[in-house]
């Protein structure tokens, strides 16, 4: 098959409009029409179902659109790799990892890493389904729990533990809370035990729930339960590292916390040599012992 056809191929499925392909290829509709028919004549089959609202694969075109996309993967890893050079940094690193981490702490520090290197384009993918880095659909993550594939590259990076928190405001204005029977009387703000999120986390809130609450607030994100606490909605269910960020925040109950939850950095195996990973992979290692220093000096464990 004519890769130039394939490519063509990809970017109308991908699109679903020969009108949308035609502008991402800088080529005319009529164009691109003419090489997708090229290509369902020289396979004898019919690639898409066309109608007014665009176009929609046939079984025939799932099949090699699933090739298409594993081919284009493929080769931008070897385009990734063959741009790096030996002393440069630039291009694009796509970075996933969960909401929480990613706008809590992550992308707050991200200045440092765009000072050192101005030619890096990061494409930061939060979400809490777990991203197949060997698939490509990122190229490096930080995930909440150690990477079960073998090919893959991983560091522990950190560890953390979901704690309770308020502003100090809210409890002088709702009452301190010394012992956990006193948290019934207050808003608890967490995420709901059926969110996707680390089952540490899950585990924590469930035990918190068995207590006759007096209101809960669920957010589906620890981005919404922050912004609910520093607004003094209640008593909030967040990872401790916002402790840094957000120092007006009061832990409650000191004695009650989660299970320790391991966070990893991963990369596929085949980015080993990649100067825009090595970069991004020391800038992270580098902001934790920073982090950690800084805790410590203000005595958090």
């Amino acid at each position: 098959m004519d890769w130039d056809k394939l490519r063509i191929f990809h970017a109308v499925a991908d699109a679903g409009s020969l009108t949308h392909a035609g502008d991402i290829l800088h080529l005319s509709q009529s164009a691109v029409s003419r090489q997708v028919r090229a290509l369902e004549e020289s396979l004898s089959t019919t690639l898409f179902h066309r109608h007014a609202r665009g176009l929609i694969l046939t079984e025939q075109g799932e099949l090699l659109f699933d090739a298409t996309k594993s081919m284009t993967k493929r080769l931008d890893a070897a385009s990734a790799r063959i741009r790096d050079s030996e002393e440069e940094v630039f291009g694009e690193l796509r970075v996933t990892t969960t909401i929480g981490f990613g706008t809590l702490w992550l992308a707050p520090r991200l200045t440092k890493l765009y000072e050192k290197y101005p030619d890096l384009n990061i494409d930061l993918m939060l979400e809490e389904r777990v991203l197949d880095l060997p698939m490509r659909e990122a190229d490096v993550a930080i995930r909440m729990k150690e990477p079960s594939q073998a090919d893959l590259i991983r560091k522990r990076l950190m560890s953390v533990r979901m704690r309770l928190y308020a502003t100090q405001q809210y409890l002088e204005e709702h009452g301190e809370i010394d012992e956990l029977k006193d948290l019934s009387s207050h808003r608890l703000i967490c995420q709901n035990i059926t969110s996707e999120q680390v089952g540490a986390g899950a585990s924590f809130v469930q035990s918190l729930l068995a207590d006759d609450l007096q209101s809960i607030l669920y957010v589906n994100n620890y981005f919404g339960v922050l912004q609910a606490v520093i607004h003094g909605l209640g008593v909030g269910v967040l990872p401790d590292y916002v402790i840094q960020d957000f120092p007006d925040l009061v832990r409650v109950l000191p004695e009650i916390e989660s299970a320790e939850v391991p966070v990893f950095l991963a990369y596929p195996e085949e980015l080993r040599q990649s100067k825009r990973i090595g970069a991004f992979r020391d800038f992270v290692q580098e902001e934790i012992i920073s982090h950690r220093k800084q805790l410590a000096q203000k005595g958090n464990p």
